[in-house]
């Protein structure tokens, strides 16, 4: 049965009786429209999946307004594996690939020596940045580590990616004890025990609450309206000119001359090509 009314939204839930709260996110046309412009081997396709429901996940957990990046950094053949998602779970993704990438490499063989860094931005509020080192096999546990260390919230994380009815698809679920302190381990645990079970065919097929119907029928569980998720990039003719103005004037004149009097920028993370020739830039150095 074929059901697509769940796809790229994200619900909150919490268990009445446990002091538990939970996230459910799935990735279809999100997913889909961050892939589109590049031709990403399979196993960073995969990892960028997990990345963004990850930060799907993790701004769900922070009420306030502004935006959160997660990004793996490394010297192995994949450079670079960068997701930035907001408030409004508007969110982008990209990566850098220098070197050849086999199906099925494991993180560490992608990244070599590396480490993963959340930066959180409010708008209002201080900016705060985790570095984490990657060193458990897998960017959900790491993740996982980094709840406890910095919320000191026992957290578990589900998060599979791979296809369904032929396209591209990422989901997750997230569990976490409530912070006023009256959950305990025990009702963690029962709960994690019984998300672990959850297979990928109803992660990526039904609905979110006839999953949790599945998971949950002997707890009471309350569901709270869903959040819209989509792919956002935030490029603009603006932005690229001001990145443009950064580059030198004589390398500017030299560019525009190789290329037959228009610079071609691209974006990196959604492939949209902005083109500026010599009055358009003279435009940009008057409006400076």
């Amino acid at each position: 049965m074929n059901y697509t009314q769940d796809n790229d939204k994200l619900y909150r839930y919490l268990f009445q009786n446990r002091a538990v709260r939970g996230e459910w996110v799935r990735l279809n046309q999100t997913f889909t429209d961050t892939l589109n412009t590049h031709h990403y081997p399979k196993a960073v396709q995969n990892l960028l999946g997990e990345m963004m429901v990850a930060t799907n996940l993790l701004t769900a957990t922070l009420k306030f307004n502004g935006n959160i990046t997660v990004q793996i950094q490394g010297d192995g053949p994949l450079k670079l594996a960068l997701v930035n998602g907001n408030d409004q779970q508007q969110i982008r993704a990209l990566a850098r690939v220098q070197g050849d990438i086999q199906d099925g490499m494991s993180l560490h063989d992608m990244i070599g020596k590396g480490v993963l860094v959340i930066t959180i931005a409010p708008t209002e509020g201080e900016r705060y940045q985790g570095v984490i080192g990657l060193d458990k096999p897998t960017i959900t546990e790491c993740l996982e580590d980094y709840f406890v260390r910095s919320e000191q919230l026992q957290t578990q994380l589900i998060i599979r990616t791979g296809e369904y009815e032929g396209k591209p698809v990422s989901a997750g679920m997230l569990l976490q004890i409530m912070p006023d302190g009256q959950g305990t381990p025990e009702d963690f645990e029962h709960l994690t025990t019984l998300a672990a079970t959850v297979k990928d065919e109803e992660l990526f097929g039904l609905p979110a609450e006839e999953l949790l119907y599945r998971l949950y029928h002997e707890e009471v569980v309350e569901v709270f309206e869903p959040q819209a998720v989509s792919f956002f990039c935030g490029c603009s003719p603006e932005r690229s000119g001001a990145a443009l103005l950064l580059i030198p004037e004589a390398e500017i004149d030299e560019i525009l001359e190789e290329h037959k009097g228009s610079i071609d920028m691209q974006c990196e993370c959604c492939g949209t090509h902005y083109f500026f020739n010599k009055e358009a830039i003279d435009k940009l150095k008057q409006a400076q």
